[in-house]
């Protein structure tokens, strides 16, 4: 049997939950270098490959992402956060904001927008979706993404990690 899942509950919840997840990889990272003698800042500026961008970018731009999508989809003004975190602290507090913010987002706001309209404009690009589209083929596949490479970053770097720090077991909903 399958039942109707509307955009609340597979936007909001999952986009907490996901970030969840990330401050619990995070923090294995951060305990990682300090139990290795290293600074947990040094972390922050690895990445996968020379071209892509650091640990500290990807939570950036996974915040960016959930809080931003959250209010285009709620149809309202998303609160801006400035790109300075130098500290896991600092990116801590970017989470719980975003958090915060997400969690004053209701349902009504949220549900019935499968067909709002959402324009994105990246310099001279500009995108197009309706809300569901939006949500199922932009939001969503960049949270993955940069949660993924940040939790790959880790991994490289030697953070001993697996699957269930990556999908949250244990951490409620």
């Amino acid at each position: 049997m399958s039942i109707s899942l509307s955009m609340y509950p597979a936007s909001v919840p999952v986009f907490i939950h996901t970030l969840q997840n990330l401050v619990h990889v995070l923090k294995k990272g951060e305990a990682h270098a300090v139990a290795h003698g290293y600074a947990p800042e040094a972390l922050l500026q690895a990445r996968l490959a020379p071209d892509m961008l650091p640990l500290a970018r990807q939570v950036q731009i996974a915040t960016d992402m959930v809080k931003n999508g959250s209010a285009r989809l709620a149809g309202i003004e998303p609160p801006r956060f400035d790109d300075d975190e130098t500290a896991f602290d600092e990116l801590y507090a970017r989470v719980e904001r975003a958090i915060a913010f997400m969690r004053s987002v209701q349902p009504e706001q949220v549900d019935g927008g499968e067909d709002r309209d959402i324009t994105l404009n990246f310099g001279k690009e500009r995108l197009e979706y309706k809300g569901q589209a939006y949500l199922l083929d932009f939001v969503l596949p960049n949270l993955f993404f940069h949660v993924g490479i940040a939790y790959a970053i880790l991994r490289q770097s030697g953070v001993r990690l697996g699957k269930l720090d990556y999908m949250g077991a244990g951490i409620e909903r």
